[in-house]
């Protein structure tokens, strides 16, 4: 008596998976002692993949599409984690927006606003720092190593700068004794201090930027706006110890516009993620660079493979 898997090969015993080059392609590997599933990439019609291999061995994607779902190059981790628990990557990234978003036109000062986000401290708190804390920690749990890393810094970012805002921590107060208000606006000595973080974030995201290039385009710009976007911030602060309130005023407008870019870019890419996760008979394009820069440990394999 045919089994179903049998019978499924013989019915989808096709040109595309002969020759392998179709959408769906076998997974020699295997799992759990049988002969393995079958490979679904970017360009399947996951609804018919998914039909297709419900009686087989397993299912696998592409690392153009699990990039693009966890913003990380895949790796592997012992257990089945990744089907077991959520994808927590669209969870961080409605911290990062939710509290972006808002600063960013607050930054530019549309209708009025001002403050430097001092009315979002809510929002820095638990959309800023507890969900993107809670989303790293899930990438922590399913093994994806860098969007750990950057949404848990960010997550602190967030809580760092809710808690500057806050005069319980009094950042403001323990200058009082050189306070040299700048048209009102702050202290000498906490401007001069404070630019210096804004400065190492930049930093920061400079390292995160280079790291991204093996991800996706929408990924990397995202570090690629906020770079010169945390200089501006640094030079706002710097200008304003110095008195230059003109100059500083403009240089916040400037980090305004420039985040607003990055905050453009991350509703795309949250876009993106939701709809492919779950299952949209389309998808948002988000420019893969996974086949552009190699890992080392994929160049030694095809190094080795070509030596073989």
């Amino acid at each position: 008596m045919a089994t179903n898997t049998d019978t499924y090969q013989a019915t989808n015993n096709n040109a595309n998976l002969t020759r392998g080059d179709g959408p769906l392609e076998k997974d020699y590997g295997g799992t759990n002692g049988n002969n393995g599933g079958y490979h679904m990439d970017n360009d399947m019609d996951t609804d018919d993949a998914l039909r297709r291999i419900r009686t087989t061995g397993s299912l696998s994607i592409s690392p153009e599409l699990f990039e693009k779902i966890y913003l990380s190059p895949q790796n592997k981790i012992a257990g089945d984690l990744r089907k077991t628990f959520g994808n927590p990557t669209p969870l961080a990234l409605v911290g990062f927006l939710l509290s972006l978003t808002p600063l960013s036109c607050i930054l530019m000062g549309w209708r009025g606003a001002g403050g430097n986000g001092a009315s979002d401290i809510g929002a820095f708190l638990f959309f800023g720092g507890l969900l993107m804390i809670l989303g790293g920690l899930g990438e922590w749990i399913i093994g994806n190593t860098f969007p750990f890393v950057v949404f848990s810094s960010f997550g602190a970012f967030w809580l760092t700068f809710a808690a500057t805002l806050q005069p319980f921590y009094n950042a403001y107060g323990a200058f009082s004794t050189t306070d040299v208000p700048a048209e009102g606006l702050t202290t000498v000595g906490f401007n001069a201090s404070f630019g210096f973080f804004q400065l190492f974030m930049g930093v920061l995201c400079f390292i995160y930027m280079i790291c991204s290039l093996r991800t996706n385009i929408v990924f990397f710009g995202i570090f690629a706006t906020l770079v010169p976007a945390f200089g501006c911030l640094a030079g706002a602060y710097w200008h304003l110890a110095q008195g230059n309130a003109e100059t500083a005023g403009t240089l916040l407008v400037a980090a305004g516009a420039i985040t607003f870019v990055t905050d453009m870019l991350g509703w795309w890419i949250f876009a993106a993620i939701m709809l492919a996760a779950l299952d949209f008979p389309f998808q948002l394009p988000v420019g893969d660079l996974s086949h552009i820069i190699k890992g080392a440990s994929q160049k030694a394999k095809e190094k080795e493979q070509y030596s073989a």
